[in-house]
């Protein structure tokens, strides 16, 4: 089985132009991604995907390998099923080019159902929410799981709905577990071939409503296995972000 991982990278972003190169304790925020991503053991090859010349000058410079797509692309998605259309690879994982601060754990872990269950088709990762922002924030996707921890839903409002525990509320109670829910953590791994018909897909009113991508894959009977992971990545939207990034960089030395 081959596996390759691809990160989406632009230039253009409506709160943080130009992020994928911004500087990142004397690396560019892109470079992060790649080094860490290329340490997950699962993979066979990482390509960054981008239509912007000046992301690929610096993929290269660093010696990275790159693919240049459409500038069309609305989604990320999209411009991953671009580049998987010329691999011959069995497994096509999703790594954010915005996650500075990847584990390569999570990576494998993502990884890790479709070694031995060879008819999924779709995956992704969940962590445990501990404080009650992130469970009212309409930034922080929530996730519901089965008993076999495939996916029912993702939603921007706080899921469950904890009818008879209203007053229990406070950040305490999220992080002791009495209140146990989940965030959803945006990395995903597809099928190939099950990436590139997804990407063709109409969207789907849900996903038109909350926002969210993977639920035309929920609202096409298709089935997204959730692993929990305990490791939480950090997410730069913000030149805010950015700072934290740092931060958290310069205390791991």
């Amino acid at each position: 089985m081959t596996i390759t991982a691809i990160i989406p990278a632009r230039y253009g972003s409506t709160r943080f132009p130009g992020k994928a190169l911004a500087d990142l304790c004397g690396k560019p925020m892109i470079q992060h991604v790649y080094e860490r991503t290329s340490q997950a053991r699962h993979l066979s090859q990482v390509i960054v995907a981008t239509d912007d010349q000046r992301i690929a000058e610096a993929v290269t410079r660093f010696g990275g390998t790159v693919a240049m797509t459409s500038p069309d692309h609305e989604t990320g998605t999209d411009r991953l099923a671009e580049v998987a259309q010329t691999l011959t690879s069995d497994i096509i994982v999703n790594v954010q080019g915005d996650e500075p601060l990847i584990d390569p754990t999570m990576i494998d872990q993502a990884i890790g159902p479709f070694l031995s269950d060879g008819g999924l088709q779709m995956g992704t990762l969940k962590c445990r929410i501990s404080c009650l922002h992130d469970f009212l924030s309409p930034n922080v996707v929530k996730v519901v799981t089965d008993a076999n921890n495939d996916a029912l839903y993702f939603s921007r409002s706080p899921l469950p709905f904890f009818r008879d525990k209203w007053q229990d509320l406070k950040d305490d109670a999220f992080a002791s577990g009495k209140l146990l829910c989940y965030k959803h953590v945006g990395l995903y791994v597809y099928q190939r071939d099950f990436l590139i018909r997804y990407a063709a897909l109409t969207p789907t009113p849900l996903e038109t409503a909350e926002k969210l991508e993977q639920l035309r894959a929920l609202e096409n009977g298709v089935r997204i296995k959730v692993v929990e992971t305990n490791f939480e990545s950090l997410g730069v939207d913000t030149p805010e972000d950015l700072t934290k990034a740092r931060e958290r960089l310069m205390k791991q030395g």
